[in-house]
């Protein structure tokens, strides 16, 4: 992969953490975002000085709109965005408030449109970018209905942009994981015991245990290199076999 920079947001924890600790380690320049400047400190101090580091709360829409100007002024110029950030929280429909409602939309989906279009002045020609969506999108999950139609609505956008954006050279691929180790279950609310439960359950798919960050992060890797440049639209399963 030959690459001045790749962005990656939400990359304090999880699989954005870890694709940048990859990408670092590979020699590539890793812009991440994160809301919590402790945690993005911390990070830059681990992986080292292939790392630069935004302040952005995906809530927040003037962070978001901001980032392709603070790219710009840091002379940086994108091969590749990942758009990694994303909120769950278990709702059901009869007891969802607005404002649990507009943070998911607001984060999930809302956030990567108007970032990316703030980011079109920095991006190269070619340049990949890859929507990391869920597996909820195909199979129904009870109390997630925020969530899915939060991952439906980004995925929604694939195709339409890879038309939109074919002249510039921006291809737009996704990824959806399955149930994966990250700390979205503890910000959900989820008891050990029941990830405890959760991680017994997987033992049941065909990949025989969870999923951790460092299965989804191969493939989120290729889209970002030269060998997708067939790939649009593309949406790869990493479930471990769950949905089968």
């Amino acid at each position: 992969m030959k690459s001045n920079a790749i962005l990656v947001t939400g990359a304090t924890s999880g699989i954005g953490l870890e694709l940048a600790r990859k990408l670092a380690s590979e020699g590539y320049h890793v812009v991440i975002t994160g809301r919590n400047k402790v945690k993005l400190d911390d990070v830059a101090t681990r992986l080292g000085a292939n790392i630069t580091t935004l302040l952005c709360d995906n809530e927040n829409h003037h962070d978001v709109q901001a980032i392709g100007q603070e790219i710009q002024a840091l002379n940086i110029k994108l091969d590749g965005v990942v758009f990694n950030a994303g909120v769950y929280f278990p709702n059901e429909l009869g007891t969802t408030s607005l404002e649990e409602f507009e943070l998911t939309l607001n984060t999930n989906f809302k956030a990567p449109f108007f970032m990316l279009q703030s980011l079109l002045p920095v991006m190269n020609n070619p340049a990949s970018v890859v929507m990391v969506s869920s597996l909820v999108v195909e199979k129904a999950f009870v109390n997630s209905s925020l969530y899915t139609s939060s991952k439906m609505a980004l995925e929604g956008l694939v195709g339409v942009l890879n038309l939109e954006l074919a002249e510039r050279g921006i291809r737009i691929n996704s990824v959806r994981p399955g149930v994966t180790a990250t700390d979205i279950q503890e910000k959900a609310g989820m008891s050990q015991e029941a990830f405890n439960g959760l991680k017994l359950a997987m033992k049941e798919t065909p990949a025989g245990r969870i999923l951790t960050p460092k299965d989804i992060v191969p493939a989120i890797e290729f889209l970002l290199s030269e060998s997708s440049i067939g790939l649009r639209g593309a949406a790869f399963d990493i479930d471990g076999g769950f949905s089968l």
